[in-house]
């Protein structure tokens, strides 16, 4: 006879989405969800209900991890066409593409990726390439994707060079791969189990443009029993202008708790850094706020479009100026009762202003973070950024994470993955820890309390797909989406926080991930 539970998780230390249990409780499964929750101590007669027991004393279990914002298509380039990390001459890659061109036969381009320019001359490959395929497109991405060799026959038909190398250029190179079924299905069925492997069981992806096809093999994906992540997938126009009628006909293809489209995503201004964010006040020494103007008047024109047709946007923004501006527009949006109808966001938001994010709170508008971002540069160059470019005074609005809490904007947890990779434990390091790398605290005050961050990556990312009510926390008739870390993240030891694991990872009830 069948039992009643397929599986009880005992845990002693259990987190549910909102707050840490005290005394800890289980979690009784079935049929992919979650059937019965009890705090404390397990009965036996409970026990006795179900198949498969699992107990865990020092692990942490909670809400499976949602990051929304990932680019698996920017993952992919890191594996397209042939191994090149090995190539130390313009020989050896010249046979290399060889093999790979009778292994693969009649291509349209010729990929390559995890070239090593410390090895490998540039320019000498570069010339043996025009001379070797003049008819012949070739790309070969370098190991950290920040440029690729290619010849004059890839640079005229994909419309990028090696020094405008990134996915807002190139993506015209990726309907080359993203249609291979050959390459795709192992690529993103590695991609889905990395991911499971770090907890997590639901992405928001983001496809630009009609994302080349991609959503016919999604679709075949939803139809069969091999998918291990919930994808919600968003377009951002980069070759072609905001395209509702697609968007229309993903939100009726997709209509399950696996796959869904959900909306638009955007750039709007670059980093601080690199003076290309949008700033209310020029810059240090500068007499600009922006090096590269932002067209706020198109994109008010695409969110107002998309938001009267029930589509929410998701905007990039790194300046007080771009927050502010992007306030403005969101202002303008549908609302009920002061809250925004559609589940806008701002993406990043590396330095703003105060009074703009208590506008964004009020309207009930998302933040979607980078919470490890702080792990991309040595501290002493993220101080060092910060005094050049707006001074330790405007510096102090520098990742106000805490600004953003406590003014009622819904955070969520996101990566820009593969430019981090999604990380529990780094985040509470850096992001509540307020640690820089080498451990060197920096504005304590602008941080979330563990509790809070661990509420942004599981309930704040299901809200800001509309579907927590699904999935994104543990209570009756959600999803049984859980994972579960080797240890509980505590302020006392951060340093040992950054270390913790995933143990096992749980989606749809079924055990997705186990070491």
């Amino acid at each position: 006879m069948k039992k009643e539970f397929s599986m009880v998780i005992v845990a002693k230390h259990l987190f549910d989405g909102h707050r840490f249990w005290k005394d800890g409780g289980y979690v009784c499964i079935d049929e992919g969800k979650i059937k019965q929750m009890g705090k404390g101590q397990v009965t036996e007669e409970v026990i006795l209900k179900s198949e498969h027991v699992i107990c865990f004393d020092k692990e942490l279990v909670m809400p499976g991890i949602i990051d929304t914002h990932t680019f698996f298509s920017g993952w992919a380039i890191y594996h397209v066409g042939a191994e090149m990390s090995d190539i130390s001459t313009s020989q050896d890659c010249l046979q290399r593409l060889r093999e790979y061109e009778e292994e693969k036969g009649k291509v349209n381009v010729l990929l390559g990726h995890g070239c090593n320019l410390e090895q490998l001359d540039a320019e000498e490959t570069t010339r043996m390439l025009n001379s070797e395929y003049p008819q012949q497109p070739v790309v070969l991405f370098t190991s950290d994707r920040s440029t690729c060799i290619m010849n004059e026959k890839a640079i005229e038909i994909y419309k990028f060079t090696p020094t405008t190398c990134y996915p807002e250029k190139y993506y015209r190179i990726m309907q080359e791969y993203l249609t291979d079924q050959e390459f795709i299905e192992p690529e993103l069925e590695a991609y889905m189990q990395m991911l499971n492997s770090r907890g997590v069981t639901t992405v928001k992806e983001m496809g630009f443009d009609n994302f080349f096809g991609f959503t016919e093999y999604l679709k075949k994906l939803e139809e069969s029993k091999n998918l291990n992540l919930r994808i919600f997938f968003m377009s951002q126009p980069v070759g072609e202008k905001m395209n509702l009628e697609y968007a229309k006909q993903m939100r009726n293809l997709f209509r399950g708790d696996k796959i869904r489209f959900s909306g638009f995503n955007l750039m709007t201004d670059g980093t601080v850094a690199s003076y290309k964010a949008d700033l209310k006040e020029p810059y240090e020494g500068k007499e600009f706020t922006c090096s590269a103007p932002v067209s706020y008047e198109e994109i008010e024109k695409d969110v107002l479009a998309a938001d009267e047709q029930g589509f929410r946007y998701s905007l990039h923004a790194q300046g007080d100026g771009a927050v502010s501006r992007i306030a403005d527009i969101y202002q303008k949006c549908q609302m009920e009762n002061g809250k925004l109808v559609n589940r806008h966001v701002v993406t990043d938001m590396e330095y703003s202003d105060a009074e703009d994010i208590e506008r964004l709170g009020k309207i009930k508008a998302g933040a979607e973070l980078y919470f490890q971002i702080m792990s991309l540069d040595p501290g002493d160059v993220i101080r060092e950024n910060i005094t050049r470019t707006i001074g330790n005074e405007r510096g102090k609005n520098y990742w106000n994470r805490r600004k953003m809490k406590d003014s009622g904007m819904i955070l969520s947890g996101a990566t820009d993955l593969p430019l981090m990779v999604t990380s529990i434990p780094e985040s509470v390091y850096y992001s509540c820890g307020g640690n820089l790398q080498g451990g060197e605290v920096f504005q304590k005050e602008n941080t979330l309390k563990i509790s809070e961050l661990l509420e942004a990556w599981t309930y704040g990312g299901s809200w800001n797909l509309g579907m927590e009510e699904k999935f994104g926390t543990l209570e009756v008739g959600q999803f049984a989406d859980i994972a579960v870390f080797d240890r509980v993240f505590t302020e006392e030891n951060m340093q040992e926080a950054k270390e913790a694991n995933v143990v096992m990872t749980i989606m749809d009830g079924e055990i997705v991930y186990q070491i």
